[in-house]
Parts: C-alpha cells; sequence; structure tokens
C-alpha cells in the first residue's frame, strides 16, 4: 500500500469515527431525539403531560410546584413542593431528573422554556442512521481566520418562527473554493480557541437540510492559518425535530456553491 493509500485509509477512518459520535450523540437516551415537547413558559402556573409538577416563569425564575408524590432530582438532591430554578442565562440549561426522563429547564431567545427528554420517545427508538456523502479530501479547506478588532454581537434567526439569538463573533473564516474566495462570519467554539460555522450552500434544501448546517474549526495556528473540513458539516437538531431552537446562519454566510460533503437532509424528514 502506498503512502498515499495509507492517508486515505486513515482519513476515512477518522471520518467514520466522527460520523459515529455524531449519531450516537444524536440518539443517547437524553439525545435531542428523546425530546418530547418544547413549552413556553409563563407567570400562569401550567401542568404537562410529559412532566410532573406545575411550571411557570417569574421575576425569581422558572419555579415548579410539585404534588405530593411528585419527586424531581436536581443536582443530586431531591426536590418535592415548591422548588426555584433561579433565573437563567441565555443559552444556559438546568437538567431536572424524574424517573428514567430528563426535564430540561432553559432559556432561548430571553425566553425560559421547558423541555423533557423521554428515552422510549419514538423518534429515538426509530432512529437508525444520518445519511450522508462518503468522505473526500477536496472539503478539506485551507483558511485564515480574520479576527475583528473586538468581538461583534450578531443577530441570527431561529428554527422557531419570531425567536431570535445573538451571538459574539470573534471574526471571519476566509478559504479558497474553485478560484473563488468565500468569508463566513465564525462564532466561538467549545473547545477555548475554537471556531463554529454556522452555513447554507446549494445543496440545502435538495439533499441537505434547508436551514443550516455547521462544521467545527479548531483553533487557528499563530499565522491564522486554520483547516475547515466540510466532510463533518453536521446537521443541527432542528434537521431531525420541531422542538429544537436552533440558530440560522448569518445573512453572509450562504455559500452560493454546493458543498457536496458532510450529513445530508435526516430520514426522519424525508417520511
Amino acid at each position: 500500500m502506498t503512502v498515499q493509500e495509507t492517508d486515505r485509509v486513515e482519513f476515512v477512518q477518522q471520518w467514520e469515527e466522527w460520523y459515529r459520535r455524531h449519531d450516537q450523540q444524536l440518539a443517547s437516551p437524553h439525545g435531542f431525539l428523546a425530546v418530547t415537547s418544547l413549552r413556553w413558559l409563563d407567570a400562569t402556573p401550567t401542568r404537562f403531560e410529559d412532566a410532573p409538577g406545575a411550571w411557570s416563569s417569574t421575576a425569581e425564575g422558572v419555579l415548579v410546584e410539585l404534588e405530593d408524590g411528585e419527586e424531581l432530582t436536581v443536582d443530586g438532591s431531591s426536590v418535592r413542593g415548591r422548588y426555584s430554578f433561579g433565573v437563567l442565562a441565555e443559552r444556559s440549561s438546568v437538567n431536572a431528573v424524574s424517573g428514567d426522563a430528563v426535564i430540561e429547564v432553559a432559556k432561548r431567545g430571553g425566553h425560559d422554556i421547558l423541555r423533557p427528554r423521554h428515552p422510549d420517545n419514538p423518534l429515538r427508538t426509530g432512529f437508525t442512521h444520518t445519511p450522508s456523502y462518503r468522505p473526500d479530501p477536496h472539503w478539506v479547506r485551507s483558511g485564515r481566520f480574520l479576527p475583528f478588532a473586538e468581538p461583534r454581537p450578531v443577530t441570527v434567526g431561529a428554527a422557531v418562527e419570531g425567536l431570535q439569538h445573538v451571538y459574539d463573533s470573534p471574526g471571519q473564516v476566509e478559504f479558497e473554493l474553485d478560484g473563488t474566495v468565500h468569508r463566513l462570519t465564525a462564532f466561538n467554539g467549545r473547545e477555548p480557541g475554537s471556531l463554529h460555522l454556522l452555513f447554507t450552500d446549494a445543496t440545502s434544501g435538495v439533499t441537505t437540510y434547508a436551514a443550516n448546517r455547521s462544521i467545527n474549526v479548531p483553533a487557528p495556528d499563530g499565522q491564522g492559518r486554520v483547516v475547515l473540513d466540510f466532510n463533518r458539516a453536521a446537521n443541527l437538531p432542528c434537521a431531525y425535530t420541531d422542538l429544537a431552537t436552533c440558530p440560522l446562519p448569518p445573512a453572509g454566510n450562504r455559500l452560493p456553491v454546493a458543498i457536496e460533503a458532510g450529513v445530508k437532509i435526516p430520514l426522519e424528514r424525508q417520511r
């Protein structure tokens, strides 16, 4: 086997491992496929069929009022009666355990929400895999990170109509594809210094999910160089369920070319 062939085998193996992790995380017992409802809380205590207690959003934060015989576990401690989750920060979440279910309490777009997650949800139990393109080194592109002098707040839409998200952007990522230079507004990634790109392209709504896909970009090197691997373009949870509040790409992140790499439209959206 030649060096080139060995490199190709390793490239495919690494992509396959990434692909497996993508689907495993999605279909984990309390992943997004386990979500059974999305509840927008208000000041009126309200009971829901898939979560114990009466829930409300107040000046002191999210409150739950549990009846006799109802119980939650929060941070390892048993909760009964009236319990306050406090005022949540934007994009933060707290998980309360009820039997084999997890009740996610969160704030999205300035709204307090409740998102119960049940492992026996049919969307999860019926999940098999996400269709994808085969990995191709052509879609691994070198680029440059162009930092802003100061992070800029960027407002984007959401999968839920009427909802908006605001993220600080540290800069843009520039790369070349087939002789044309493209720039994408970047957000901060989960790992220190890493970047997160939301985008659509000419495949969106055709072979890939219409609203968005994303790629994670490792931290730039000392010269600002980055590597964009579009083979790892992933779906956000909203590609699978309407019970997600995923952000949409910034207006300038709509690529006019077809990125025929990464994951495709989920089978759940093709039925």
